[in-house]
């Protein structure tokens, strides 16, 4: 049976208190935790990407984010 992993990525990723809405500083951070995210394609200025990952890696991602969005609440 795995064990949970307690690491989670760096929050360098989330530089600013509106880092969070930034699709760029999420995409980092998803990459920061092992997901893999492609460019799909691009019409115009919109891009279509996807994330991917194992289960771990989302579980980090999510660790992550909740961590950048409490630091995000408290200052």
């Amino acid at each position: 049976m795995p064990t949970q992993e307690t690491q989670t990525p760096s929050n360098a990723a989330l530089c600013s208190a509106n880092a969070i809405d930034d699709a760029d500083a999420l995409l980092s951070l998803a990459r920061s935790a092992g997901m893999l995210v492609t460019l799909d394609g691009q019409i115009g200025r919109e891009k279509y990407q996807s994330v991917a990952g194992s289960l771990r890696a989302f579980q980090r991602f999510a660790a992550a984010l909740r961590e950048a969005l409490t630091a995000d609440m408290t200052q």
